[in-house]
């Protein structure tokens, strides 16, 4: 739930727990991640049990994915307009519900393959739903200089679970059958729902104008166009996972051919969540030794290698070992990415962009697992594996056109845009517009290039943060003078355009000024409409 990226370390990793709440927090995620974990184990044996082929039991993947790839953008923009407390508890009763209805379902021989998928989409559901305000509303538990700490807390937290939860559903199936282990990810829920109805959060009062759920995707889908640097993360992403996500999607078939007892599927999904823990904590040492791209590299050829050889190993001694490796080296590059993707958002995106970024990591899993599932049906389990793992490996090459970069920017707010001075008998009204916004420079002319190149990149600072139309035009009556002109949607989305830039687009700033003879003129004009005019 609240997995996030590992994060470079604090001087104590432990400082974060104590912060009551965070502590609290962590305690009952651990308990829910187990249970989360054991209800995917169970669900995809319980599909293998039930006779259905391999495609049906990709499709059990597919079904836990989907959701986040239909659900990620609005889910985004609600975390960021509504009460987060109340989103996170109205989730998480859903979601006790839906597993209430599947251990019934199971227990009582009601269960189809079908029925457990449409009811794994409507858990899976609850899920998409919640994770973004959960991965948003960490900065609000913890001081800003415990922030890394408490990620890589998180992370470790997610991965112990991915480690226990599978293996101990593998014992509990084996003991007591599936409907008991669907039975205690039900009880697994309680502890996050008495938790977050006890949380006391405080209501943050806003400046600008709220946004609505439309204009909020707008303005999520919007930044990451124009950000260069999260555009080729989320490409790479979506990639790299639609390719990668065989391994897990066919693991249950492949566990079967090599033990028929659900213990064995629950060891090797214990063995890739043990070698997730090493590789998160391995991960800082080898960043301190190379790049943030070679080991997110390295970690994408390991993780097709095991995928390409796994499908060949017949014996549960050699395949545990290889799901070690492939965990460490999935969760090496799913972090990096991840830490980088949230450190290269501004707060007031920050949950809309890792919603974006839930949506093509998901959507690929989803995509991929339907498509290795098809593939292991026609060819076989060890022919899709060894495909997907070289298709795993080529991706590595997106690090040529998408480097990760080892430093991240400045995104702290930099209001520094002069509020106009608005006659009173013509203060437009928040929903007016669009709102047209004109500036004038006068450009040194032996500065001219150098200010084409900064005015260009300024525009895509422009659209990023809310126009919908730029442009540059020179006067050809004064050879000078060059005037940008932008498009806003409405008074109320500019007002939130004041507040948007960064300090890390001063530099963009100061060379655009370095290139002019004097401070620009500013002009904001709203359009108007006939019967407007009395």
């Amino acid at each position: 739930m609240i997995n996030g990226g590992v994060s470079g370390g604090a001087p104590s990793p432990w400082r974060p727990l104590r912060n009551s709440v965070f502590r609290n927090l962590l305690i009952a995620d651990v308990l829910s991640d187990i249970g989360t974990f054991m209800q995917s184990v169970g669900a995809a044996w319980l599909m293998v049990s039930l006779g259905a082929g391999p495609m049906y039991v990709a499709l059990t993947q597919t079904a836990s994915a989907l959701p986040f790839f239909i659900l990620a953008l609005p889910a985004g923009a609600i975390g960021d307009i509504v009460d987060r407390r109340k989103l996170i508890l109205y989730t998480e009763v859903w979601m006790a519900g839906v597993a209430i209805v599947i251990a019934g379902a199971t227990i009582g021989g009601l269960m189809s393959p079908w029925l457990l998928l449409a009811l794994t989409f409507a858990l899976s559901a609850g899920d998409a739903m919640e994770t973004p305000t959960w991965r948003a509303v960490l900065p609000e538990l913890v001081s800003k200089e415990d922030l890394a700490a408490a990620s890589a807390l998180n992370g470790i937290e997610f991965n112990f679970a991915r480690a226990v939860g599978p293996a101990l559903a593998g014992l509990i199936i084996a003991a007591a059958g599936v409907g008991t282990a669907f039975a205690l990810n039900v009880a697994s829920f309680f502890g996050v729902i008495l938790v977050v109805a006890r949380w006391k959060r405080p209501v943050g009062r806003r400046s600008t104008p709220p946004e609505t759920v439309a204009g909020a995707t707008v303005a999520a889908l919007r930044y990451v166009r124009y950000s260069l640097r999260l555009r080729g993360m989320m490409l790479r992403v979506g990639r790299t996972m639609f390719v990668a996500s065989a391994l897990l999607a066919l693991l249950p078939s492949l566990a079967r051919t090599v033990n028929t007892s659900p213990t064995g599927y629950g060891i090797l999904l214990g063995c890739f969540g043990a070698g997730a823990v090493l590789g998160a904590v391995t991960m800082q040492p080898a960043r301190a030794r190379w790049s943030t791209e070679a080991v997110a590299s390295g970690g994408v050829v390991i993780l097709g290698l095991t995928t390409a050889a796994a499908g060949s190993f017949r014996s549960m001694t050699l395949l545990a070992p290889m799901m070690a490796i492939a965990g460490a080296a999935q969760i090496v590059f799913i972090s990096l990415v991840s830490a980088l993707i949230q450190a290269l958002a501004p707060d007031w995106v920050r949950a809309r962009v890792l919603a974006v970024f839930l949506l093509v990591f998901q959507g690929g899993l989803a995509a991929g697992s339907a498509l290795w599932g098809a593939v292991a049906a026609r060819d076989g389990i060890q022919s899709a594996l060894l495909w997907a793992g070289l298709g795993t490996v080529a991706s590595a090459a997106l690090g040529l056109v998408a480097k990760l970069p080892d430093t991240t920017v400045d995104v702290s707010p930099w209001n520094h845009w002069r509020m106009p001075a608005i006659v009173e008998d013509v203060r437009p009204d928040l929903d007016e517009g669009p709102v047209l916004v004109t500036v004038e420079y006068r450009v040194k002319r032996d500065q001219l290039r150098d200010f084409l190149r900064a005015i260009h990149e300024y525009g895509r600072v422009r659209r990023r943060d809310g126009a919908f139309r730029w442009g540059i035009y020179r006067d050809l009556e004064d050879a000078d003078r060059y005037v940008e002109t932008f498009l806003v949607s409405s008074w109320a989305e500019h007002l939130r355009q004041h507040e948007r830039t960064t300090n890390a687009d001063r530099k963009v700033e100061a060379r655009l000024k370095a290139c002019v003879i004097r401070e620009p003129d500013v002009r904001h004009l709203v359009a108007t409409e006939e019967d407007s005019v009395e």
